[in-house]
């Protein structure tokens, strides 16, 4: 047990939600941001879907990586996230169409991700499954906390709710509130995350020397 969290594999799951965070520090995969962060839900399911992707890509790249010729490495890296994709996909599909509906072709796009593909070449290419689904888990749930974010600041100051809920009372409208309809496009997420990124950086990073 204590090898499963050994100091390393503790670093491999909690570097990127801080010091190697996919976003706030690598700048990675903030396309998503802009796409499908104007509601909370979709940002929440497609967080949950690159997580489950990035973790069990890892793990499966890990298993077979002795395998892999390397002049091929880059074209099974794709086959293996592009099945992981379908499969996420048509669970949607069959479990949450409305969500599905919502994330349209972003959720197929997810093969094109960097942050999957970063990790595959960068991580577990060269490391046992165990550490390769911590990091996994770690930079899709590092990616995901920014979506979620993103989202739920949206959602609020430009419908007034949040996962469809109306939080904001009918009172404030009847007295003049109006919803920031700038919210609900697509520059503003990527003007939140940029916020984030000073946050985290003025407030909550330090350098590593």
């Amino acid at each position: 047990m204590s090898k499963l969290f050994s100091k390393e594999n503790n670093e491999a799951f909690l570097k990127p939600l801080n010091l190697d965070h996919p976003i706030l520090i690598q700048v990675l995969g903030i396309c998503s941001a802009l796409a499908v962060t104007s509601q909370l839900k979709p940002a929440i399911v497609m967080g949950l879907a690159v997580t489950i992707i990035t973790a069990f890509s890892n793990v499966i790249i890990s298993v077979i990586r002795k395998t892999i010729p390397n002049r091929i490495r880059i074209i099974v890296q794709l086959v293996v996230v592009a099945a992981l994709v379908t499969i996420v996909s048509q669970i949607l599909k069959a479990f949450a169409y409305d969500v599905s509906v919502q994330l349209s072709v972003y959720v197929g796009l997810i093969i094109t991700n960097c942050i999957l593909m970063g990790r595959l070449e960068a991580f577990a290419m060269m490391n046992k499954p165990w550490p390769s689904f911590l990091d996994g888990v770690g930079n899709g749930l590092g990616y995901a906390m920014i979506l979620v974010i993103v989202g739920a600041v949206r959602e609020l100051l430009g419908r007034g709710s949040l996962l469809g809920f109306q939080l904001i009372p009918q009172s404030f409208y009847d007295a003049g509130y109006m919803n920031n309809g700038m919210m609900t496009m697509p520059a503003m997420a990527l003007i939140l995350v940029g916020c984030v990124i000073w946050v985290h950086r003025a407030f909550f990073y330090k350098e590593e020397k």
